[in-house]
């Protein structure tokens, strides 16, 4: 297994994962049918979205919070759909890296995801 080290990695890791979730059944329609992601658009952002959260290079700016609440209006975004998107990126990181890093990857992702279920089902209930 390898150490999560280098924007490289970062690439390989968002890349195996989104291809995953492309394909599956729980909450891939979220991006292929109802949101409708330019995947040429949205990999270079969560390329620069996890540098700088594992590596502190300011290469993303934007909100990514912001994105999320059209969809969740359209279509709930539930916590079960949070969930199931830390089990894919958890196994994701489990498949290709080790060491500390890997595991702040899965930490950061998993703190990321609590808050915007939270943020999702607060923002259904305001509405």
């Amino acid at each position: 297994m390898k150490q999560l080290e280098s924007r490289e990695d970062i690439e390989n890791l968002v890349n195996f994962f989104y291809e995953k979730v492309q394909k599956d059944a729980t909450i891939g329609f979220f991006f292929n049918d109802v949101a409708k992601v330019d995947w040429s658009h949205h990999l270079p952002k969560m390329y620069s979205f996890w540098e700088t959260l594992l590596f502190g290079q300011i290469s993303y700016k934007g909100n990514p919070m912001s994105k999320h609440f059209p969809i969740n209006a359209e279509v709930p975004i539930e916590k079960f759909h949070f969930a199931h998107w830390i089990k894919l990126w958890t196994e994701t990181v489990e498949e290709n890296f080790t060491g500390e890093m890997a595991e702040l990857a899965i930490y950061k992702a998993t703190n990321i995801a609590n808050l915007m279920g939270h943020k999702m089902e607060v923002a259904r209930k305001l509405s």
